[in-house]
């Protein structure tokens, strides 16, 4: 049943091979036998693609369902004298693997040291079942993507540009101000490719504002690099500037009106029992996000 459900979140045979180390001709031997002992057809199989049937469908549904009461029953058992572990696929944004998640990752073994985990980072869209990810850190305001959301912290932001893009521009005193010729890194995002105003907190308002820019990014890293090489003004989390606040090769610009907050939320795929070694690492990184900036 483990084995079925894979082959119908990945959609391949030899993929979900991979995911449960298991030899291609193991796999295909044991669904055709599950297909004989069930009188059905549970798969459609083309060359690019393995889809199920619409029996294949309703066997899918109640393999789930026993899989899960299955996991409920024995995680049950377990938790109560044994340590969590075991591998744990996660997703993190670039940056905040860096400079916060990766550092404090000792600790973490430290404290549970039957659990590994493998890490990616980037900043794209991760469909968590088909690629077999346990969870994903993100950065900003979410769609409803299905997935279970727990919000771990909010970062500050800050305007920003560099000392020599303020040389040339000067510093400005108002958002009015920012029309009179200052420029913009301007940010597209990864999904929708749709340019994003700058945007303020004026009071308990937000305003935005559209500048003119010439070069559009839609990575953080190549976002933050236009920014300090003068191209414009930008606008990110304090944690990942601050060092180059402190040196002053980037300086905070109208800090009375700072940009909002942004959330950091963990997601991870719905299931009416998480494993022991994601609910701790989801605790583990509330706990060390808390209060963070």
């Amino acid at each position: 049943m483990r084995l079925y459900t894979r082959i119908v979140e990945l959609g391949s045979f030899t993929a979900a091979a991979d995911d449960l180390n298991l030899p291609r001709a193991t796999v295909t031997h044991a669904i055709k036998q599950l297909e004989v002992r069930l009188g059905a057809q549970l798969l459609q199989r083309t060359t690019r693609r393995v889809r199920a049937t619409r029996d294949g469908e309703t066997y899918y549904g109640h393999c789930v369902r026993l899989l899960a009461d299955m996991d409920e029953v024995e995680t049950d058992f377990r938790e109560a004298v044994v340590q969590p572990k075991g591998r744990l696929r996660v997703d993190l944004p670039v940056s905040l693997a860096r400079r916060l998640v990766i550092p404090a990752l000792p600790e973490f073994f430290a404290r549970f040291p039957q659990i590994e985990l493998d890490i990616g980072t980037g900043d794209r869209f991760v469909d968590l079942v088909r690629e077999g990810v346990d969870c994903v850190l993100r950065i900003g305001e979410l769609g409803d993507s299905g997935m279970v959301g727990r919000r771990v912290a909010m970062l500050e932001q800050v305007t920003v540009a560099s000392a020599a893009y303020l040389r040339r521009h000067g510093m400005p005193d108002s958002l009015a101000a920012l029309h009179d010729g200052h420029l913009a890194v301007n940010w597209a995002s990864p999904t929708t490719r749709r340019c994003e105003p700058l945007e303020f907190v004026v009071g308990r308002r937000r305003r935005e504002v559209a500048l003119p820019g010439r070069v559009t990014v839609s990575g953080v890293d190549a976002y933050l690099g236009c920014c300090e090489a003068g191209l414009g003004i930008a606008q990110m989390p304090r944690y990942r500037i601050s060092e180059a606040l402190a040196n002053g090769s980037l300086r905070e610009i109208l800090p009375a009106h700072p940009p909002p907050s942004l959330p950091m939320t963990v997601l991870y795929p719905q299931q009416r029992q998480i494993p022991a070694r994601l609910r701790v690492f989801v605790d583990w990184l509330v706990e060390l996000t808390a209060g963070r900036n």
